[in-house]
């Protein structure tokens, strides 16, 4: 299959061309009909909750039923298909983690879709990391520590991973570690809860969302996060960088539609989602999950993708990463 690119819809071509006429029209009507927000991944994961507090917060704000639709699989791939395909009108939104989108065009050999040719970003929502946890009852404190203590039991050694960023991060670690451990996937990070309480697996990469979650339960340890420096909403969580293992990667979300939506209801949408961040509601969520409120313009939002886009190919290659096929 021919990867999806914005010439790849003819809709969009006629949407470019009768964009002067027709947007003014399109803008004023719309929204007039329910709205569907994609969620990559399953009910009750990371990525659902923040999908499911912005679905309740449009609500009111479109004055129409906000509807997720959950398409999980292939890293986020069916998903982004699914966006891609869309009908270029507003009522088809995904949001989803840049960074995954950006990781896969490397991870697989034949994305189905040219994202940043194919996709507008509305706005971005906010800047996260990727954490590094062990078992709560694990006697490993520092990354350091887990580290020394794996390069002792050599390819016996297990991690999971169940997302795009958490699958960089592994390699690196490993790479930077000089570790030999085997990657475990997992469809949905809470899959791996049981094997890491257990031991069955020894570490893992987990969102930030899933990560706290189960910390404050008692049942996980946080190590470290993947960002350079600690971010301001997960400050008490030392970095992989200032332990000893060099990454800065910065996990961040936002708001997708197919890229021929015309450009007056991408600025609702930005609009929209705005002020959902930067409204009391939207700070206090994001502090809850160790999470930096960030919102751009739509143009920020392209430029910023695009730059993303090449500097995860880095990520990729440096991690020494095959593609699937």
């Amino acid at each position: 299959m021919e990867p999806i690119t914005r010439r790849g819809f003819s809709l969009g071509a006629l949407s470019a061309g009768l964009f002067p006429a027709v947007a003014p029209a399109l803008a004023q009507s719309y929204p007039a009909q329910d709205i569907h927000l994609i969620c990559a991944f399953p009910p009750g994961s990371g990525a659902d909750v923040i999908v499911r507090f912005f679905g309740e917060k449009l609500r009111p704000l479109v004055n129409h039923p906000v509807i997720v639709d959950n398409k999980p699989g292939a890293s986020g791939s069916i998903a982004t298909e699914a966006i891609a395909r869309a009908k270029p009108d507003g009522y088809t939104i995904m949001i989803h983690g840049g960074t995954a989108l950006s990781a896969n065009m490397y991870l697989f050999k034949n994305p189905k879709v040219d994202v940043t040719n194919a996709l507008q970003i509305a706005t971005t929502l906010n800047r996260q990391p990727t954490m590094l946890v062990v078992s709560a009852r694990s006697p490993w404190k520092s990354a350091r520590e887990l580290a020394d203590a794996m390069k002792q039991k050599g390819d016996k050694a297990t991690y999971a991973i169940s997302n795009t960023v958490g699958k960089v991060m592994g390699a690196t670690f490993k790479k930077e570690a000089g570790l030999t451990a085997v990657e475990v996937s997992y469809k949905a990070t809470s899959d791996s809860y049981n094997d890491i309480d257990s031991g069955a697996v020894d570490f893992a990469f987990q969102d930030n969302i899933s990560a706290i979650a189960m910390a404050r339960q008692g049942k996980l340890r946080i190590l470290g996060v993947s960002t350079a420096k600690r971010l301001a909403a997960a400050n008490e969580y030392p970095s992989m960088s200032e332990q000893g293992f060099p990454m800065d990667m910065v996990g961040w979300w936002a708001a997708f539609v197919p890229m021929a939506t015309p450009r007056p209801i991408v600025e609702q949408i930005n609009r929209w989602i705005t002020d959902i961040v930067q409204s009391k509601e939207g700070k206090a969520f994001f502090d809850t999950i160790a999470s930096d409120p960030w919102v751009t313009t739509p143009d920020e939002a392209q430029a910023f993708f695009r730059e993303q886009v090449k500097q995860w190919g880095i990520y990729v290659r440096e991690a020494n990463i095959e593609p699937l096929g």
